[in-house]
């Protein structure tokens, strides 16, 4: 499971809840929380975000959160 996927699972939420208010295919967010190679536009993370009633910031911030910056 991706860290899409495993942040979808921490907030209980229903992908078909989702892909119903965003838009986003159920198959596309299934690709999104098991692909780790799939990648989420931002488009969607603000629209799955808005969705879920959950800061677009705080989602972005459990994806990316093993990215620093250099030194």
């Amino acid at each position: 499971m991706t860290d899409f996927g495993l942040f979808l699972a921490k907030k209980s939420v229903n992908k078909s809840e989702i892909s119903r208010k965003t838009g986003i295919s159920k198959s596309r967010l299934s690709e999104l929380s098991m692909n780790p190679s799939a990648k989420l536009r931002a488009d969607e993370l603000y629209l799955v975000a808005l969705a879920i009633d959950t800061d677009p910031v705080e989602l972005l911030n459990h994806l990316f959160k093993d990215i620093k910056l250099k030194n």
